[in-house]
Formats: structure tokens, sequence, C-alpha cells
């Protein structure tokens, strides 16, 4: 296949089987009767009961921790954390600078100032920039383990401690990545994960919350779980036991459908993820072998959960060939499902970071970010491209066929340097 003409020249594509070539999550006879099992049952939860407590136990048992709190988004989750650990006005947070924007967003309907620090080789958040961008204004560090690979978790632990700051993981895109054989989600002081369609472990859409902390958990329950939750969970002793039917007015509640999706999505998690461990590995070990692109691997001793596989491209392996032609060409290859991501970006690309006053006039003159200050992370933004890891092995098909799309691009780059990317 590598000998023949590239597609966009007239030759056979590299990828013939129908799209899609990738879907998420899996549904089985099994997700489908614990619907139907729950329709029966009902669609109401308004306290910690049934399916929504069932899937609260399972998710603290699988992570380690003494709580989880299920919410209606993993943005839900996220706003949760930040209220419950008391996260204000005149308060700064260090954040990723490159990072799906959700990360940070609830930050600002606190109030709160995000401080942007550089990412490290494999897109995560680099201990180094955090230490120099720490002021007496800083009240917590949010690290994101970033398409399902562990950031440097353990040494941003210590430098939270080593200043008195609270320490928040986004796992969204890390369900059963592990450190040092330590789940993901439970080094922080509180951790929030999606459940969104695509996430590792997916309720088609939904989050939860995890910490050890009792007090944080109770605050969390009053900033989006009101009255019967709060009543039944909230100690009488507790010194805002007296909010519990108000709360803070807010409901993150998950809707018990998604609720039951998650759990039997759980109970598969780890068989799903070993089958992509072994389809990551063997995409890492082809994918090496041909130039222009570099798989990124985590750490030694750390276990990525490949919400996707990233590609770093480098155009000086195949004669400086740039980066959008060589995509275009493989696309035309059939790998459809290959992808540059574009909302997930460094944040001081995006207006709402550049210029936030118009939605947040309180914030307008606490940060105004701007395209080129966070130079690694963009340079990564825009070399990279995604690949999902599939976890059947059925699917190995599919997997040869992107390998070879890749080959062929990268065998046959001269044909298109003089005769440039036309498409049809």
């Amino acid at each position: 296949m590598t000998s023949s003409p590239l597609a966009l020249h007239g030759g056979t594509p590299a990828v013939l089987m129908p799209e899609p070539h990738f879907t998420w999550p899996p549904i089985t006879d099994a997700t489908r009767k614990a619907v139907t099992d729950q329709l029966d049952r009902t669609v109401s939860i308004y306290n910690r009961s049934g399916v929504v407590a069932e899937l609260e136990d399972a998710l603290a048992a699988y992570f380690g921790v003494r709580h989880a709190l299920l919410t209606s988004s993993g943005t839900a989750a996220l706003y949760s954390m930040y209220a419950a650990a008391g996260i204000g006005p005149g308060m700064e947070v260090i954040v990723p600078a490159y990072t799906f924007f959700a990360t940070v967003t609830p930050l600002l309907h606190l109030g709160a100032t995000p401080v942007l620090a550089e990412c490290d080789e494999r897109g995560n958040l680099d201990p180094a920039d955090i230490a120099a961008r720490i002021t007496h204004r800083t009240r917590a560090i949010a690290v994101t383990h970033m398409w399902g690979t562990p950031a440097q978790i353990a040494q941003i632990r210590e430098l939270a401690d080593k200043h008195g700051l609270k320490l928040f993981e986004d796992g969204s895109h890390a369900h059963g990545a592990t450190v040092s054989g330590r789940k993901v989600g439970s080094f922080g002081d509180a951790a929030a994960f999606s459940m969104n369609g695509p996430k590792p472990l997916s309720a088609g859409e939904g989050g939860f919350l995890l910490t050890d902390d009792s007090d944080l958990y109770h605050r969390a329950l009053l900033h989006g779980q009101y009255n019967k939750r709060c009543r039944d969970e909230i100690p009488a002793s507790y010194p805002l036991h007296r909010y519990a039917i108000t709360g803070m007015g807010l409901k993150h509640r998950i809707h018990p459908l998604a609720a039951a999706v998650g759990l039997d999505q759980l109970g598969n998690l780890d068989t799903y993820l070993a089958g992509r461990d072994r389809t990551a590995a063997y995409l890492c070990e082809r994918l090496r072998e041909i130039p222009g692109v570099e798989p990124i691997v985590p750490a030694e001793g750390d276990h990525s959960s490949w919400y996707g596989l990233i590609l770093r491209y480098r155009s000086e392996q195949i004669g400086g060939f740039p980066l959008d032609r060589y995509f275009a060409a493989l696309q035309a290859e059939g790998a459809s499902e290959a992808d540059r991501p574009g909302s997930t970006c460094p944040l001081n690309l995006l207006p709402l970071f550049q210029e936030p006053g118009p939605l947040f006039p309180s914030l307008s003159r606490r940060f105004a970010y701007a395209p080129g200050q966070f130079p690694r992370a963009e340079a990564f933004h825009d070399s990279i491209i995604k690949l999902p890891v599939w976890h059947r092995e059925d699917d190995q098909e599919t997997a040869n066929a992107y390998v070879e799309a890749f080959r062929k691009v990268s065998a046959h780059h001269t044909d298109l340097i003089t005769t440039g990317v036309q498409h049809g």
C-alpha cells in the first residue's frame, strides 16, 4: 500500500472501512437493560439512594477515596469543587495554560483570577513554571491530566504542600490512569471528572467530585445538591446545616438514567482500559518507525487512560513539510478520526481569556492574556495530531489501516511539496 500513489493524487486510500471508525461508549445489552430497569424504577432521585448511591459508592471504592459526589457534568463538578474549597474574589489559582477551558471557567464565576502556567513535554502542567507564578494571593493549583496521560502530580503535590496551597485535579480525561499504581484523582485535596460522551468512563453526560475532606464534601452538597441530600447527609451539628433546604440554590444533580449508564460502564472500565493499553502499545511501536510523528507516552511507572494518543509532528524529519498539508493528505487517506484539537487549546488564544470584561466585568482588570505569552503550550498545540485508541481486538484492522495512512503520507510527502494539497 505504501507504494500506491497518495489518495490526493488518485491512489487508493489506506483506510477503506466504512465510517465511523471509532465510537464510544460501548453500548451492550447490559447497558440497555440497566437503562430500561432504571426507567421502571424512577427517573428522578432527590436524595442519595438507588443508582445514585450505588454509583457514588462504586466510584469511592474504585478511586480509594472517602467521598464521591455525582453531578450533572464535569463542569458542574469543577464548579462545586472550587466553591466548596472557598475559592473566591481576590484569590489566584494557578492553572494550565493548555487545557480544556472548563477546567478554568468555573473560577471566573467565583471571581477568582486564573494564573496560567506553561506545559511540559507531555502537554501537562510544568512544576517548574508553577513555582515561578506563586504569589501571596495564590490559594490553589489546579492540574489537568491531558488526554489521559498523568501530570507530574507527585512533584506538584509537594509544591502545593510546601506553600500551603490547595491542590485540585481535573481528571476528566484520565479515569483509571495511575501514577506508581495510585489512581489519578486521589492526589489532590479534591478532584473533578467528566463523564461526557467520549470520556473513558462515560455516562453520556455527567460528572463527579472526589475528596477525603468531609467539610469540602458537605460544602459541595450545599453548592449544588440542596434539600433532601443536604438534610440527610450533613450532620445537624455542622455549622451550615441550617442552610440545608436551600443550599446555595444551584442544582447539579445527575440524571438517574445517566447514572445507570455510568454504573454499567464502570463495571467494565478496567477491561476497556486494558484493551486500550494493548492498542496504544501497538500503535506507538508502529508509529515510532514512521518519520514525522512521535508518540507521546506516559513517564515510567505511569499508566494513561488513553483518552487519546497524542503524536507530536516532527517536520524536520521530513524536510520541514508543514503540518496542515500533512494532515490534509492524512485525512484524504481515509483517516477521518485523526484530529487536530481546536477548542482544547492554550487559553491565552481564546477571547474569554484575552478580554473577559464583556462577560465578567469584575475581572476586566484582573487579567488579559494574549497570543505568544505561553510559547511552549502554543508550540505543543500547533504540533499535535490526536488519534483514538481502540479497545477491542476486532479493531486491529482499523488500527493497522491508520498506521498505513501515516506511513504512506510520510513516505510520499515529497510528492506534495511541488504539487501542493488539492482536494478532488
